[in-house]
């Protein structure tokens, strides 16, 4: 196998465990939903990890996501 593909391997098999992390924990505190910022956040980095290859788009919208996640966590915190 070529680096490139063990990468791809790694990236893949991280994602699968996060997955599993996430499904048990959803079970143990009820259905929560994302908000609308969370769910673009994610968006953002999804994409940003697809258009990876054109570095400047990349790190762009992964760099958006990020700042979408902090701003949603912030507005989560002032409301509790």
């Amino acid at each position: 196998m070529e680096t490139a593909q063990i990468n791809i391997l790694l990236v893949v098999a991280g994602l699968a465990i996060i997955i599993l992390i996430m499904l048990f924990l959803s079970q143990k505190d009820g259905n929560k939903k994302l908000s609308f910022l969370a769910g673009l956040a994610f968006a953002f980095i999804i994409a940003g990890i697809i258009f990876g290859g054109n570095k400047l788009l990349g790190y762009g919208l992964i760099g958006t996501g990020i700042i979408l996640s902090i701003v949603d966590i912030i507005i989560k915190s002032r409301k509790n």
